[in-house]
């Protein structure tokens, strides 16, 4: 396979029959939108949307030595996460930068799947391979054995209840747990990047046509449609949820990003970058690195990352994602900017679009969270 041959996901075809927008996503040929993106937004807000998310990396570490591997390899305490249950974390170089952020699943006692973004799945499993040396665990590419199908929003219970006796109300949130639907045996999943309740479901890619049918005839009372990666972009961003590339990156640690509460130091044993991440932790407790804040615009242009933000005529942070809100009605950023600037309701706050300094409300994070 050449270099810029992009690889296409089991329901490809489905995509092009449903006119997608598609586009190049690391190296896969992804659906952008299927009709407008605004519509597809709010539809997960108030209805339902099915996404195709077979570009997430899977990655199996099995064996006796598994949970210690993923110990050693991650920054969180994968040892005590009970079978059935999800973890979010990351893995980090020993510098404390961020290589990714990931979902950990224990499937069974001896037995975890690791999912990471598309754009980095080669370099955890290449970083999971290398740190294994040692330990009594197999690491597994399996990016071509699954097919990932997300059913989102508040009528996504119903939805997926209609086609399988799984019990989906014991399903807590980061879990995951065996079960057959629409006759096709998955792993349903409770994990979520929108902000609303739903579920991914880890089918084999053979049966991915199949499942995306049956949830599309299951949701036609209840507005289902389809989801491309353009509105997943807006829901992460109102939902406050980090994107990698944008607000993690290897040059920022956890607590660079604000979320060192995922680095746990009280876990047995070494771990790849635990020192360097004591030493971030120490810094953070006495300077406050730049933070991660919300910017809701007073106008109608609409920010875009790398944009600075200024203040009294400073440069004091920069804008990791941007784009309209659906749900607002205005367009909004996350951005990291300098402490002092932090607090919500912060006076005289600004992006600089293209020369001209605009407005915007400083407001805490999420943007958006729904009613449970």
């Amino acid at each position: 396979m050449s270099s810029t041959e992009l690889r296409h996901t089991a329901l490809d075809a489905v995509h092009r029959a449903l006119g997608a927008t598609m586009t190049d996503f690391a190296g896969w040929d992804m659906p952008l939108r299927y009709g407008s993106e605004r519509d597809e937004h709010l539809a997960v807000r108030t209805r339902a949307g099915l996404f195709d998310l077979s570009h997430m990396g899977e990655i199996t570490v099995t064996g006796a030595g598994a949970a210690a591997l993923l110990n050693f390899a991650l920054v969180g305490n994968i040892a005590s996460v009970g079978v059935g249950r999800a973890r979010y974390t990351m893995i980090c170089r020993a510098d404390g930068g961020i290589l990714d952020d990931l979902i950990v699943y224990r499937l069974a006692e001896t037995e975890y799947m690791v999912v990471a973004n598309a754009s980095n799945a080669q370099v955890v499993l290449d970083a999971l391979t290398e740190r294994a040396a040692g330990f009594d665990a197999e690491v597994r590419d399996d990016r071509d054995a699954y097919a990932l199908l997300a059913v989102q929003g508040p009528q996504s219970p119903g939805i997926l209840k209609s086609l399988t006796d799984a019990d989906l109300d014991g399903l807590k949130y980061y879990a995951g747990l065996p079960g057959t639907v629409a006759g096709v045996p998955a792993l349903i999943a409770r994990t979520g990047y929108t902000g609303e309740d739903g579920f991914e479901l880890f089918v084999r890619p053979e049966h991915a046509e199949r499942l995306w049918q049956a949830l599309t005839e299951a949701g036609e009372g209840v507005g289902l449609v389809p989801c491309g990666l353009s509105c997943r972009d807006t829901l992460r961003l109102e939902a406050g949820m980090p994107l990698y590339g944008h607000e993690l990156t290897t040059a920022l640690t956890p607590f660079d990003a604000g979320l060192g509460r995922v680095v746990k130091f009280e876990k047995e044993g070494d771990f790849v970058g635990r020192e360097a991440l004591t030493g971030a932790a120490s810094r953070a407790e006495v300077t406050a690195p730049r933070v991660l804040v919300g910017l809701v615009a007073e106008g109608r242009r609409v920010p875009r990352a790398g944009y600075p933000v200024v203040a009294g005529g400073q440069v004091i942070g920069e804008v990791t994602s941007g784009a309209p809100s659906p749900t607002l009605g205005k367009p909004i950023a996350m951005a990291y900017v300098d402490a002092a600037y932090a607090a919500p309701g912060t006076e005289g706050v600004g992006v600089d679009i293209r020369g001209t300094h605009e407005p915007y409300e400083v407001v805490a994070l999420p943007f958006y969270k729904r009613q449970k």
